[in-house]
């Protein structure tokens, strides 16, 4: 059932989910949900809108109860996990092309699709700002190489000062992107290590940040056909391993520590996090996450 002409921005979201059915169906699941609570706050009124919500009220109640014994779905914490990594892998594939200048629709499908999961990300609460910067940048890839390609120009390659652009293409998003651009080509390449204390201007994502440990995959998450004649072969990015602190080697717990129920639930979600990082053999996030789950639960401190 197609969703009416006055939810028309929840339609690429609703797509998406279809694409993942089968796929990934807790990606399917946290898509919809995210279409139904968009959809609420535009139009829960007129009877076609209200029929079309109440029927996905329903598909996600009998998801859920199918998927029972998916933690991404029982579990929010989980779940939260597991569409950011999925959507950072995605996010990573596209990167990774354009940063070799493979431009194609592939790698389009991929920047937009992981601009919308960023946005279902807002099922679990506010973003973080890093990921305010990737789905910002992200979007806006997608429009400019497929405006460029449209066009028959050659995109510039890596992060670059953005300007409007507005993406018509049957992937597309709805409207266009007015920003500032940067002055000039960025000078410098972008960080693989740490999260920054000051986050670079919404106009310049020179500086946009990645998570330590994070790789590219061989595959991007949407299984879509290259439009090459001869498939490309990635080219295998060194994975960066975190050193193990040796503090916390065979550490027990300090003496006075008394841990807080909010200690506890912290150090699950880090353990949380390492466990949906290895699914997608994420080893370097995985272990940074252990070890600062580690470190609360000896020390009471992050």
């Amino acid at each position: 059932m197609a969703a009416p002409p006055q939810l028309k921005a929840i339609h690429h979201y609703l797509r998406t989910a279809q694409e993942h059915e089968k796929r990934d169906p807790a990606v399917a699941y946290y898509c919809r949900l995210y279409a139904m609570q968009t959809g609420m706050k535009i139009d829960s009124k007129t009877p076609e809108c209200r029929k079309f919500l109440v029927k996905l009220m329903d598909q996600l109640e009998m998801m859920k109860k199918e998927l029972i014994d998916h933690e991404s779905v029982t579990q929010e914490v989980v779940g939260n996990a597991h569409i950011e990594n999925y959507a950072l892998k995605m996010f990573l594939y596209a990167d990774n092309e354009d940063r070799a200048g493979r431009f194609h629709k592939n790698m389009i499908k991929s920047f937009y699709t992981a601009s919308l999961l960023f946005d279902v990300l807002n099922v679990f609460g506010e973003l973080s700002d890093e990921n305010v910067q990737h789905r910002k940048y992200a979007k806006w890839k997608a429009a400019y190489i497929h405006n460029c390609l449209k066009n028959g120009e050659t995109p510039q390659a890596g992060p670059i000062g953005m300007e409007g652009e507005e993406y018509d293409d049957e992937y597309g998003a709805e409207g266009g992107y007015s920003m500032q651009p940067s002055q000039g080509p960025p000078q410098s390449q972008p960080s693989f290590h740490g999260h920054p204390t000051d986050q670079p201007p919404a106009s310049n994502f020179s500086n946009i940040q990645i998570p330590p440990g994070s790789h590219a995959p061989a595959n991007t998450p949407a299984d879509i056909p290259r439009p090459e004649a001869q498939p490309i072969k990635p080219v295998p990015v060194p994975r960066a391993m975190p050193a193990v602190d040796p503090s916390l080697l065979n550490n027990p717990q300090e003496g006075d520590v008394r841990l807080t129920p909010e200690d506890f639930t912290r150090a699950q979600k880090f353990c949380k996090y390492a466990g949906s990082a290895l699914q997608y053999e994420d080893v370097g996030t995985a272990i940074q996450n252990l070890q600062k789950a580690l470190k609360l639960l000896t020390t009471g401190k992050e």
